[in-house]
């Protein structure tokens, strides 16, 4: 069958892994990847409406936030997976 949102995000998350490698930053850190991809989608809805309608890269931009917010939260979940310093 056709391929659903979910196979776009994993294709752009392992895009983005092959361009960049794992990426283990910190919450301020992918709080700013994260903006600006958000702002990015914004000028593609901005677009949309002032020309024309057409939302091909709103979609696109809207796949890469939510590759980024899966990256982010597999960082999360290795930094609370790894093992804790000894007291």
């Amino acid at each position: 069958g056709p391929m659903s949102v979910y196979d776009d995000i994993k294709i752009e998350r392992d895009r983005q892994d092959r361009k960049w490698g794992e990426q283990n930053h910190d919450d301020g850190t992918w709080s700013l990847i994260l903006g600006e991809e958000v702002g990015e989608a914004c000028e593609a809805a901005l677009s949309a409406l002032f020309g024309g309608g057409q939302t091909d890269a709103l979609r696109d931009e809207l796949v890469q936030i939510a590759a980024v917010a899966t990256a982010w939260i597999e960082c999360l979940d290795r930094r609370n997976d790894a093992p804790k310093e000894a007291p």
